[in-house]
Order: structure tokens, then C-alpha cells, then sequence
């Protein structure tokens, strides 16, 4: 019995990898989401359970994380364990499952900015798009409705997820009330199919809804490394240091020498374009760009006198640099999102 089992591998040792998300979506928890999926990769883990608990974040790193999620080669569940609000709902909808501890919610994806103003429609339809089309790329099921006819309809419905961002989309199946952002709660979920069950622990899905009995759980945990990363790339840090590196430019054209504003603008665009680089968002193009503009300041400084072409062609390129190094580039293919700002 065991050469059967350990021949045709039914019987193997199942691995269950867990990555928590436990804080506000951001740069550090999308570091950890991405580093997570990769060391489960390299674990050969059969599943990946995400255990949420998250009021939100950002949209561009939400978005992020559900790219990932989407992409995955392994199968990727949602543990909510109290709260997948707005950004976080995003992601568990992304999962492949979803299961939901007795008592927590979904949904409420309005997009706000960081005063928690609702944003112009314009931002709302890129959000309706996206988690419509999320809920869209799990496909089609067959059901048995409540008059016993079997019908082919959405795994999980679009409809229900756009309601979750705006108030104006009304659906009949789960009340024609138009005048509240959805927020499912985890029975709620359940009945409309927005959950796979009701779940205590990430123990209890394992055992009781994976139906493992030969099984390990591993968890994701963050390095220093991670943490300084996450804590480097998050936009509010990143614009404090373009504002040091164009401040220490500034006040060094006004008083030439390599002062403390050149040594305050040095270590800022390090720590700017350090982290950028190793996680493969700038690339050396950039930076060399950002030093032949640093090199053309210093001949317009000590070299030419007065302030002409090559002090205007420094500042283009010091700031052009810094624009481009966070966008994400392949082949000069760009693709950015800017309203870092701008949260779920």
C-alpha cells in the first residue's frame, strides 16, 4: 500500500503554504504577497492560503497583488479572518477560494483618496472594471436553483463585485437597493457565492475543507531585508526623497561646494534608486541618466561659468530619471499608474 502510494504520489505528504496580509495594502505588503509566492514556488507547495485581515490600501499595489494572485501556477485561497475590505476584497476575489471566519466581511471597494473622499467617477470605473473582471476570470458553474432547474451562471458574479465599489449598480438577486456600497457578510457571502465556507483557522480548511490528512503548513516570514524594501518603495518615503534630491540640487546651485545639501541629496537618491533597481522597477538606463545629470550640474557649477545649456540639460535629466524609475519598463514598453494616492 505505502509503494502504491508512494509511487503514484496520491498518498505524498501535502505542503500548505501560508502568507499572511494581516496590514494595510501597501508597498511592504505587496513585497511580501510577491516574495511569498515565489518561496512557495521553490517549496513545491500544493496550495497557498492567504490569511487576510485588511481594512485596505492602495490601489496600484491592490492591483498589483491580484495580478499576481491571478497569474499563479498553484491553486491560491483566501482566509478572511475578520476583514477583506475594500483593497483586500480585491485580492480575495482574485483567489481561486475563499473561505471566511464566522463573522467577518467582504466588500465596500469604493475608491477614496487619503482624506477618504470618495474619487470622480473616472478612478470609480477603472475600479468597477477591474474587480468586475476579476470576478469574471473564475469563469462559468453549473447550479441547481432554488426550483431545482440546473443553470449555467458566474462562479462568482461581476454584478455583485461592482456593487461592492459603486452604489448605483443594483442587483436584483441579492436586493434591488441601489443605494448602498455591498458589503457581504460571511454568511451573506456564502449564500451568494462570494464564500466557499465558513473556516475558524487555517487548520480547520486544511483538514476540513481540503480534506488533507498527511499534510506540513509553512509561513511566510518577512526578512529584514523584505521589511527595509517595502518600507523604501512606499510612495509617501519615495516622494519625501525626490523632494531631498531636488531641495539638495537647488540649494547647492545657490551655494556651490559640496556641502551638506550635496550630501543630503546623495544618500536620498541612493536610498531612492537602491530599492527600485533590486526589485527591477528602475533600470540602469536611469540611473546612468540620473549621474550624466548630476556630472552636467557639477561642470555648469565649477567648470562653465554662468548658467546656461548644459546646468538646463543636468535638471532634465535628474528629473526625468527620477520620473521614470518608477515606472515598471520592458523594452521601453511603459505602463504606469500614478495616483499612488489614491486608496481602496
Amino acid at each position: 500500500m505505502f509503494l502504491t502510494c508512494w509511487i503514484s504520489g496520491v498518498c505524498k505528504n501535502k505542503i500548505v503554504y501560508v502568507i499572511p496580509l494581516n496590514t494595510e495594502v501597501g508597498s511592504t505588503s505587496w513585497r511580501y504577497v510577491d516574495r511569498g509566492l515565489q518561496e512557495a514556488g521553490k517549496e513545491n507547495a500544493d496550495v497557498v492560503i492567504l490569511h487576510m485581515n485588511t481594512y485596505g490600501g492602495t490601489l496600484v499595489h491592490a492591483d498589483s497583488i491580484r495580478t499576481a494572485i491571478l497569474n499563479y501556477n498553484r491553486p491560491v485561497y483566501a482566509f478572511i479572518d475578520n476583514n477583506a475590505a475594500s483593497a483586500g476584497a480585491l485580492i480575495a476575489i482574485a483567489c481561486d477560494s475563499i473561505f471566511m471566519r464566522s463573522g467577518g466581511s467582504i466588500g465596500a471597494a469604493t475608491v477614496v483618496d487619503d482624506k477618504g473622499t470618495e474619487m470622480p467617477d473616472k478612478y470609480q470605473s477603472y475600479m468597477r472594471s477591474i474587480i468586475r473582471a476579476t470576478a469574471e476570470s473564475h469563469g462559468k458553474v453549473k447550479r441547481v436553483n432554488d426550483k431545482g432547474d440546473t443553470i449555467v451562471t458566474w462562479f462568482r458574479d461581476p454584478a455583485i463585485a461592482e456593487a461592492m465599489v459603486d452604489s448605483r449598480i443594483s442587483v436584483p438577486s441579492i436586493g434591488d437597493d441601489s443605494t448602498k456600497v455591498v458589503t457581504l457578510t460571511s454568511q451573506e457571502a456564502l449564500k451568494y457565492h462570494y464564500s466557499d465556507g465558513d473556516a475558524e483557522s487555517v487548520t480547520d480548511i486544511v483538514k476540513n475543507k481540503l480534506h488533507y490528512d498527511d499534510y506540513s503548513i509553512k509561513e511566510f516570514k518577512p526578512s529584514f531585508w523584505d521589511n527595509l524594501i517595502g518600507f523604501l518603495t512606499n510612495p509617501a518615503l519615495q516622494a519625501i526623497l525626490i523632494m531631498i534630491i531636488i531641495g539638495g540640487i537647488y540649494f547647492e546651485l545657490q551655494t556651490p561646494g559640496m556641502g551638506f545639501p550635496s550630501f543630503a541629496a546623495i544618500v536620498a537618491a541612493v536610498l531612492y534608486f537602491l530599492p527600485l533597481y533590486i526589485e527591477g522597477v528602475a533600470e540602469s538606463w536611469e540611473i546612468i541618466v540620473f549621474v550624466i545629470g548630476i556630472i552636467l550640474l557639477l561642470l555648469e557649477i565649477f567648470v562653465i561659468p554662468g548658467f546656461g545649456v548644459t546646468g538646463i540639460s543636468g535638471i532634465v535629466l535628474i528629473v526625468g530619471s527620477l520620473f521614470f524609475a518608477l515606472i515598471d519598463n520592458f523594452n521601453f514598453n511603459f505602463e504606469y499608474v500614478s495616483s499612488h494616492n489614491i486608496l481602496v
